[in-house]
């Protein structure tokens, strides 16, 4: 990434839509990475250093769809997390530069956040937007969104918190519909998120270009589901093993490749390796 000291007052966009915010002067600025995940339960009134409701942001790449919130809702802590650290670090310097004290990024799975590093009912909201739906046979098993992941989300969620689910991929949907019931009091959402209507994320920008549906919804953790029950439900409902639609790899290569710099691009390439080898 470039060392590039943006001009204050400046903006960017993607896609031909602006990136929410403007830099703020130097001395504005925040430091907002989580270098490294503290082992065990997060202290989130330690991390930000007041007590708030809790947002996490999974899977949130370079950080348009926190940005948008963290701006929008200043009385809210805001955690964003992806598996890539290069888009870890783009999300954290446009953080910084808009002084968004309120945010906090970290590279960590989804699912390994909330497993060992989230404790029961501490979350108000867990927001995923475009899961990858990795296309592979033998990537089926990285699929994010599985019985035992909504599980998860559940228990992190304070009673009758909020999750919030969208996704280009009309299987995965298919899918996801079927078993998001089972733990949520779930509603399908039409047209644009009010707050972006021209889209949360840089994926969601993407699609939309080109025409594609989107597909997103909300709901509330079932206030009848306590943790064992929900663990037990999951073992007994069906994996996502759906043939993935290859015509949608094209953007996922446009998500990845546009908008970074050349060492960003190779930052992305060199991530996927590192993460093939473990």
């Amino acid at each position: 990434m470039s060392e590039h000291i943006p001009v204050a007052g400046s903006t960017e966009d993607e896609f031909g839509v602006p990136v929410p915010g403007v830099v703020l002067p130097q001395e504005q600025w925040a430091r907002t990475a989580l270098k490294k995940m503290p082992d065990g339960v997060l202290d989130w009134a330690h991390l930000f250093g007041r007590n708030a409701a809790r947002v996490i942001d999974i899977g949130c790449g370079n950080g348009r769809s926190m940005l948008v919130s963290a701006l929008a809702r200043p009385e809210c802590d805001f955690l964003g997390v992806d598996i890539l650290p290069v888009v870890i670090r783009y999300a954290t310097r446009r953080a910084n530069h808009r002084g968004l004290s309120n945010t906090r990024w970290a590279v960590i799975g989804g699912r390994e956040l909330l497993l060992n590093h989230t404790a029961a009912g501490s979350i108000s909201e867990v927001h995923c937007y475009h899961p990858q739906p990795w296309y592979r046979r033998d990537q089926v098993s990285r699929r994010l969104i599985t019985p035992e992941f909504l599980s998860l989300v559940h228990r992190s969620l304070q009673p009758g918190g909020r999750f919030v689910l969208q996704t280009d991929h009309p299987l995965y949907w298919g899918y996801m519909l079927k078993i998001l019931p089972h733990f949520f009091e779930w509603r399908e959402l039409s047209g644009p998120w009010p707050e972006a209507p021209a889209g949360m994320t840089r994926r969601e920008l993407i699609a939309v270009q080109r025409g594609l549906p989107i597909f997103r919804g909300e709901g509330r953790a079932k206030l009848d589901l306590d943790s064992e029950r929900a663990m037990q439900l999951a073992e007994s409902l069906p994996l996502p093993i759906f043939n993935a639609d290859r015509r949608l790899l094209e953007l996922d290569r446009l998500e990845q490749g546009m908008g970074l710099s050349a060492g960003g691009r190779r930052g992305v390439q060199r991530d996927r390796r590192n993460r093939r080898r473990r």
